[in-house]
This record gives structure tokens, C-alpha cells and sequence, in this order.
């Protein structure tokens, strides 16, 4: 069974999604690997011990990372993702653009359920192709009771939308933890915000473009598949941009 490790990071008009699936040895390696990360950070700048690898305020200096220069946020940042790369680890990324979203349909869903379902869908396709089982423990939301009788409803009559399936390999139901108490949760976080700043910002700062699109090049062997969603397309058609990798 495979631990998948689930966060997000969105705008007003952009929201995504990132799956960490892990075996154990990878979950432990990757754990000492960040609380390493973590603890270089907080001896070098004066920030607590148990200080959050959390990508909106690494990259934006928020909160706990205020006082820390720009290049060290970055490098922090970099060592998150190449603590990601270097372990055997798959990673699953989905987007929606939200404003096209909410330009399609007159009463949309909540962005986090569509991106959770397509990511949960995508997450149990991955895991049965190895024959595998998977455990979601994803950051702590609001609608945490919705999100959980969404999945039983996949499970037993399969999701919506164009690729429906029943979600047989998504074992017990999503558990929730604060991604303070979790290494695991705040990777996914990470990645999460890179994939939308990949995909969603362009850089006026050409240090921070190069840094942005190396970090990406380095977790490209990493991902399972990627995908966001356009509800508007173009000329009235739904259209994606992303790969699925095999």
C-alpha cells in the first residue's frame, strides 16, 4: 500500500493539486531528508526547529520565512524539490482553471472538490496499474465530511465527468492531518505551488524564471501524470494541457 500525501495551492482563477505516493522507505528517507532541509533553515536564520516547508511562504517570505533573504528562500525552496527527486517517489499534479469555471456554468462546484476528484481518480488508475493500494492523508480543509462522502460515492457508483470510474484502490477514506504535524503534507504543498507557478506566472524576475523552470526540470522524472483542465476551451470546447506519463 502506498501513503499518498495530498495538499493545494490556488488563486482566484487558478486551483491545483499535488499527490505524493511513497512506499515506506521512500516516506522515511524523504522525511529525514526535509527535516534536514528544515533545521539547516532554522539554524541559519533563527527560525524554530519545527519550522513549516510551506511553498506560498517560502517564495513569498510569510509568516516564519519573513526575515530570511530571497536567495536563501530560494535555495530552500530548490532543496525541497531535490529532496522530492532523489527519492523513488510518484508524483500526480491537476489544475482547473477556475475562471473559465466559473464562465462555463451558472452555479459551479467548489474548485477543491473538481481538482479532488480528478486527482483521486488519477491516483487510484496509478496505483492499480501496479497493483498497488493507496492511503490519502491530505491537508486539513473545510468540507472535510464532503470529502469524505465524495469518496464513498466514487467507490460505489464511480465519479463523474468523461473518464468516470469507481475508485476500488483507494483504501478506508481520506484522512485529513494539520501539515504542520507532516513532512509528507508540506512536500505535496510545495509541489503543488510550483506546479500552478510553472504553468500560471510569469516571472519578470529572470533569476527567479531560471530558478522556477531548473526546479521543474528536476522533478519531470518524478511525475506520473499532469493535467489541468480548461471548462471554457476554446470556440466553446473544454480543453487540457498536461501529459500522462506511463
Amino acid at each position: 500500500m502506498l501513503p499518498t500525501y495530498v495538499d493545494e495551492s490556488y488563486t482566484d482563477t487558478w486551483f491545483a493539486m499535488a499527490a505524493l505516493l511513497v512506499d515506506g522507505p521512500a516516506a522515511v528517507a524523504l522525511t529525514d531528508d526535509l527535516d534536514r532541509v528544515a533545521a539547516a533553515a532554522a539554524g541559519g536564520y533563527g527560525l524554530g526547529e519545527d519550522v513549516e516547508l510551506h511553498g506560498h511562504e517560502i517564495f513569498h517570505a510569510k509568516k516564519a520565512w519573513s526575515p530570511v533573504p530571497v536567495r536563501a528562500r530560494i535555495g530552500v525552496f530548490d532543496d525541497v524539490v531535490e529532496a522530492v527527486a532523489g527519492q523513488d517517489v510518484r508524483v500526480i499534479l491537476r489544475a482547473m482553471d477556475v475562471a473559465g469555471q466559473r464562465a462555463r456554468y451558472h452555479r459551479p462546484d467548489p474548485p477543491h472538490t473538481v481538482v479532488l476528484q480528478h486527482l483521486l481518480e488519477r491516483i487510484d488508475e496509478c496505483v492499480t496499474s501496479f497493483g498497488e493500494y493507496a492511503l490519502v492523508i491530505a491537508d486539513e480543509v473545510d468540507a472535510q465530511a464532503r470529502h469524505r462522502a465524495d469518496l464513498s460515492s466514487y467507490r460505489e457508483a464511480g465519479t463523474a465527468g468523461y473518464r468516470s470510474r469507481k475508485l476500488t484502490r483507494i483504501v478506508d477514506t481520506l484522512h485529513f492531518a494539520p501539515s504542520s504535524a507532516s513532512r509528507l503534507v508540506q512536500a505535496a504543498d510545495v509541489l503543488a505551488f510550483l506546479y500552478r507557478r510553472v504553468f500560471t506566472v510569469e516571472e519578470t524576475d529572470e533569476r527567479s524564471r531560471k530558478a522556477k523552470i531548473a526546479m521543474w526540470s528536476r522533478l519531470v522524472p518524478r511525475i506520473h501524470h499532469e493535467l489541468c483542465w480548461f471548462p471554457a476551451g476554446t470556440g466553446g470546447q473544454q480543453a487540457l494541457w498536461g501529459r500522462d506519463v506511463r
